[in-house]
């Protein structure tokens, strides 16, 4: 396989850099559809707490299974055609979305779901480096931000996108018993959108396939999943202590992302399928501050401890605050037109704001010093999206013992974890 080598920014990055942008926008809608997917579901199918936690359970679980294959078939057919390999593999799972909807068969909507997420950690897993690389290291988290703004961004659309094409007629549902009819209604009206976005993602698969995206080069031929590797990748400590940072970050990042729209739900809020966009909405503004401070005026490290920080605080105030007090909103959002939101949702929302920084700034500070390692730590940190598998699901299990409001309690010690990365776990390097 010939290869090129983009090792620092020059004219000819501009084309590689905006293909991945778009990546990264079509990585962002397909995984935050899951917000609205998620409340919507648990109500057509009447899913519990934890029953609906496993949609976003089958997501990223995948993340468990395929990153090092992923890395395997990236080595072998090299990044480019592993973007359009992943793009392939989402679009098959679009199209299962279609036979899911007509049966109403809730483990054929999980297995949709894994297979979307098998397909998305292959296209992370191959466009990652390409951000990482395609400059110096030192301003790695600003380039990450940028594209994170395009992922949130989508994260943003995706919502409203989901509420105008699907729940539009359905606003009037939330709180009320569902006859059958009502049912098959609201679950047929996923297949079209579903159609749709399958054969976009198909049609951008080829394209991207075709493209003149340079191919990086890859420096080490020795398979991705190799013992000896892997345990030589985790020598390093500060790579090792990244996966975990990025597993409990992607938790609470999920937590705050996805489970919002059940939680308002629950309190009766008819704009349940986009609260998924105030939570994005935040988190562009962290990487829009991500991109002017880093590492201009803050280094990655110190971003990454302010973000660990306001996590707990919000988390503290989500878990403390009255349901029926709508201060926030009140201050914020209702005299420029906005919703009358309680405080509780729109702490959940903040939490974006201090989830933004936290992968642009682990990313490079785990992958940094691992040289001809860089695609198996990249592997090994894509990995830790299982986070999001497992967070939303010990938060389903918590509310269902106790409330869907102190399940959010499960957020503090991940945000302690990150905290000690940010103060020490990124400088621990092997010896």
């Amino acid at each position: 396989m010939t290869t090129e080598v983009i090792d620092t920014p020059t004219k000819s990055s501009v084309v590689p850099m905006g293909i991945v942008a778009m990546l990264f926008f079509i990585l962002g809608f397909a995984t935050w559809l899951n917000g609205s997917l998620m409340p919507y579901l648990s109500q057509i199918l009447k899913l519990t707490p934890f029953q609906g936690s496993l949609i976003l359970f089958s997501f990223y679980i995948a993340v468990t299974f395929t990153a090092l294959p992923s890395a395997a078939v990236i080595k072998k057919v090299g990044y480019k055609n592993g973007m359009a390999l992943g793009m392939a593999v989402m679009m098959i799972a679009g199209l299962l979305f279609i036979p899911a909807a007509k049966s109403q068969f809730f483990p054929l909507f999980l297995l949709a779901q894994l297979v979307m997420g098998t397909g998305q950690t292959l296209l992370q897993t191959a466009v990652n480096p390409y951000v990482v690389r395609l400059g110096p290291e030192e301003s790695a988290a600003a380039r990450i931000s940028i594209m994170g703004i395009l992922n949130k961004g989508a994260g943003v659309i995706a919502p409203m996108v989901f509420t105008a094409l699907i729940l539009s007629n359905f606003t009037d549902t939330v709180g009320t018993e569902l006859s059958q009819t009502q049912i098959d209604t609201m679950a047929n009206s996923l297949i079209l959108p579903y159609l749709g976005m399958a054969l976009f993602i198909g049609i951008l698969a080829y394209a991207v396939k075709k493209s003149p995206l340079p191919e990086l080069s890859n420096e080490d031929e020795s398979a991705a999943n190799s013992t000896t590797e892997i345990k030589t990748v985790l020598s390093h400590p500060n790579l090792a202590f990244g996966v975990i940072a990025i597993f409990v970050y992607v938790a609470v990042e999920v937590i705050a992302g996805d489970t919002i729209g059940t939680f308002a739900l629950s309190l009766g809020v008819e704009s349940y399928s986009v609260m998924t966009s105030y939570t994005m909405i935040c988190m562009v503004v962290g990487y829009i501050l991500g991109i002017v401070l880093i590492p201009r005026f803050i280094s990655q490290a110190k971003a990454l401890m302010v973000s660990a920080i306001l996590g707990l605080v919000f988390t503290v105030g989500i878990l403390l605050g009255d349901v029926n007090s709508f201060i926030i909103a009140d201050m914020l959002l209702v005299p420029f037109g906005g919703a009358h939101l309680p405080d509780v949702l729109l702490l959940i929302a903040f939490l974006g704001l201090a989830n933004a920084i936290v992968w642009p700034a682990v990313f490079p500070l785990a992958l940094s010093g691992l040289g001809k390692l860089t695609s198996t730590g990249s592997a090994l940190l894509v990995m830790g999206i299982a986070g999001g598998a497992f967070g939303p699901m010990f938060w389903g299990l918590l509310s269902g013992v106790s409330s869907l409001q102190m399940g959010y309690s499960v957020m503090l010690p991940c945000y302690l974890f990150i905290l000690f990365y940010a103060v020490k776990g990124h400088k621990m390097k092997k010896r």
